[in-house]
């Protein structure tokens, strides 16, 4: 084949002529738009149009993590950084963040474990 100054001239791509199929954009005819496969375009309408999903979960082995934490060290995070269990090594910051984070999405359980703390008797899973 060898070196082209313009590859786009030297190997030109055929356009293939699709069917047009015309649609209004909101109502407005600015001009004809064309949707080549109308099917792709209804399914994306309707994922949008679909409520959007919580996704707010934490791994059960976080949610272990800081219940061990607390149960262990209270409200101290420097002591929660020195911790055996602390394997990837937070930082207070970080220890302290991941707590809010689990008060944040999980606002019952929270409260029931610290409960439990108060009255003494661990918490079953």
């Amino acid at each position: 084949m060898g070196l082209a100054e313009d590859p786009n001239k030297a190997v030109p791509i055929r356009k293939r002529q699709l069917s047009v199929v015309e649609m209004e954009v909101d109502g407005q005819e600015e001009g004809k738009s064309i949707v080549r496969k109308p099917y792709v375009l209804n399914e994306l309408e309707y994922e949008a149009s679909l409520p959007e999903k919580k996704s707010e979960t934490l791994s059960r082995d976080l949610i272990d993590y800081v219940q061990h934490m607390i149960r262990s060290h209270g409200e101290n995070y420097k002591k929660m950084a020195r911790d055996e269990k602390n394997y990837y090594q937070d930082t207070p910051k970080q220890i302290k963040r991941k707590i809010n984070v689990y008060k944040r999405f999980y606002p019952e359980e929270f409260q029931a474990f610290m409960a439990s703390l108060q009255q003494g008797k661990p918490v079953c899973q």
